[in-house]
Parts: structure tokens; C-alpha cells; sequence
């Protein structure tokens, strides 16, 4: 009897305590926001599609099945992202002011309150002092995975990168990291981005699309056009696809696109394709970020671009409404 008792006792601590193996979880409380939805992605794949969190008198709950440790990215109503590191077996907290993201605490997990940390810290800083908080922590912190995401963000991401520093950076955190994909193909592409640098001329490329048709640069034209980077998990970037199809009708044919999917799953890709009516070339390769494509043109995220005027790069990395913003002017 006692040994029955003892197991019944385990079995409630180990279900109070947390999640199972195979499930990470997040649960939390807003102030200022009693009602309302926000969304959570993976830019890593690590969970399908685009999830919807529902918050109920300011307290909401999220489990999901996990197999790897990952990045989650949360999605508030006014856009701004916010990321999460997700482990297996894991679960988190969140507690946040919604008029005040910025200090959004996230507890549970060493990155995650290495994060809040750094979110507090730069929360009034000016974007220079961030950026050199960014670079301090990374040095600091090569082993971790905030280390990955702030070297994206404010280095290779930034409105205007540095990729020297970058590749300098990444070296650093790959002696602790050897084994991140993520990081090594990062590595990888930072030789390239030079091919995305302003003034560059247009590299030449040829792919496949959705079809099996050849998609070259010639399909870019020798005016304004973009080069686009989508998935159907990513929310910002299928904001920025339906934006760009507005631009191109309304281009009177001046503007040419070309996309690439990063999807994992091509019949995914192919029903966006589909249910958008997007009607220029699509290139999927079932590589994912190893896309030899993506890589050619330096292109490392999503949503990612570059937008090409006379065969040169004019711009890239732009969001949704500075890249509408920029074609505005290219095209008048």
C-alpha cells in the first residue's frame, strides 16, 4: 500500500510541476489586455503553421507537442514579435504589461530569462547602445541561443547590417555551438551576403519551380523588381506576398516578382500558391534554408527580399510597408 502510495504521489507532483517529455508549454497573465488573440510561429519549422493563443481575463495557456529545442516567435495584435526558446519537457511563464512589450518577463528556462534580461536592460536604450548590448551579450554568451537570435536580429537582419562583425560573431558562438544547423548555415550564407549589399549588381541564378519550370534572373526584368521570401507558417511574410500581388497589378506590368518557399511541405506551398492567386514564378526545392538559391543571393530569413532597380540591388530586408514604400518610389 505504501509503495502504491508513494507512486500516486509522484505521478501528481511530476503533473503539477510541469509538461511531459514531448510537450513545451506556455502560460501566462496580461495586463491591459483582459481579452483578445495573439499568434506564435516557429522561423525554424519547430511547430507547423501559425498557432492562435486566446487570452481570457488576461490569462491564457499554450502545450504543444516539441521534439527539438527551437525558437518560437509570439505575435501581438499590434504586430510586434517577441521570441520564446522552446525546449522539450519544458514549460514557461509570461508576465507582461501589453502597453509595455518591451519588459515582457519571460521565467522558467535559463534563455528565456537571459532574454528578459536583455529586453529590460535595452528597453530604453537607443538602437546604437542596443546594438553594442547585443554584441557584449553574444560575446558573453556564445553557448546560448539568444546569442543566435540577437546575431540575427541586430547584425545581419538590422536596417543596415554588418556582416563583417557578424561572421565574427558567428565563429565565436560556433566554438560553442558546433553542432547548430542553424548556426553553420548562417555561417555559410554571411560569405555570400555581400551578393545583397546595396549598388551590387543582380547575381545570376537558375532554379526550379513549384512546376518544374526553369526561373532565372532574366524573369526579373531589367526594371524594378523584387525577389521575395515566404512561408505559409510565417505570418509577415504572407502579409507581404498579398502586398505584393496588390503592387504588381496595379504596376501595369512595370514590376516583376520572383519568390522563394521555404516551406517543408510542398503541397503546403502549392495550396498557398493557389488559395493567394500569386502569379509569379514560385521556386521550391524542398531545401528549405540550404536552398542553394536562397543562399546565391544571400538571402537568410523569412520574410526576406531584395529589390532590384536596373539590375542592381537598391534595397533588402525591408518589412512589408517600407518595401511598398520603396516600390512606391521606384515606380513612379
Amino acid at each position: 500500500m505504501k509503495h502504491f502510495l508513494c507512486i500516486i504521489t509522484t505521478l501528481i507532483l511530476l503533473t503539477a510541476c510541469g509538461v511531459d517529455s514531448g510537450h513545451f508549454k506556455i502560460s501566462g497573465r496580461f495586463l491591459n489586455m483582459s481579452q483578445g488573440n495573439f499568434y506564435v510561429y516557429s522561423p525554424e519549422g519547430i511547430i507547423d503553421g501559425i498557432d492562435t493563443i486566446s487570452v481570457v481575463g488576461g490569462r491564457f495557456t499554450y502545450e504543444r507537442p516539441l521534439e527539438q529545442e527551437g525558437t518560437l516567435m509570439l505575435v501581438f495584435p499590434n504586430f510586434s514579435e517577441h521570441p520564446v526558446f522552446a525546449e522539450p519537457g519544458k514549460s514557461v511563464t509570461i508576465n507582461a504589461d501589453a502597453s509595455h512589450m518591451k519588459e515582457m518577463e519571460v521565467k522558467g528556462t535559463k534563455a528565456n530569462e537571459q532574454m528578459t534580461k536583455f529586453r529590460k536592460q535595452t528597453a530604453k536604450a537607443s538602437p546604437p547602445e542596443t546594438v553594442a548590448k547585443a554584441e557584449e551579450f553574444i560575446n558573453d554568451h556564445p553557448e546560448s541561443p539568444v546569442s543566435v537570435f540577437l546575431l540575427k536580429k541586430y547584425f545581419v537582419q538590422a536596417l543596415t547590417p554588418d556582416y563583417a562583425k557578424a561572421e565574427r560573431l558567428a565563429a565565436t558562438m560556433l566554438k560553442e555551438q558546433p553542432k547548430n544547423g542553424q548556426l553553420v548555415s548562417l555561417q555559410k550564407q554571411l560569405s555570400k551576403l555581400k551578393n545583397r549589399a546595396k549598388g551590387t549588381s543582380l547575381v545570376k541564378f537558375s532554379a526550379k519551380d513549384m512546376n518544374g519550370n526553369t526561373v532565372t534572373d532574366a524573369d526579373l526584368g531589367d526594371g524594378v523588381a523584387v525577389v521575395s521570401v515566404w512561408a505559409s507558417w510565417n505570418f509577415e511574410s504572407m502579409e507581404q506576398q498579398r502586398q505584393l500581388r496588390r503592387k504588381l497589378r496595379s504596376s501595369g506590368g512595370r514590376l516583376k516578382v520572383v519568390s522563394i518557399c521555404l516551406d517543408a511541405n510542398r503541397k503546403q506551398c502549392k495550396d498557398v500558391i493557389e488559395r493567394d492567386t500569386i502569379s509569379w514564378p514560385v521556386i521550391f526545392d524542398d531545401r528549405l534554408f540550404e536552398s542553394p538559391t536562397l543562399q546565391q543571393l544571400g538571402l537568410n530569413d523569412v520574410p526576406d527580399n531584395l529589390i532590384i532597380n536596373h539590375r542592381r540591388v537598391v534595397d533588402n530586408g525591408l518589412n512589408t510597408p517600407r518595401l511598398i514604400d520603396k516600390l512606391d518610389e521606384l515606380l513612379k
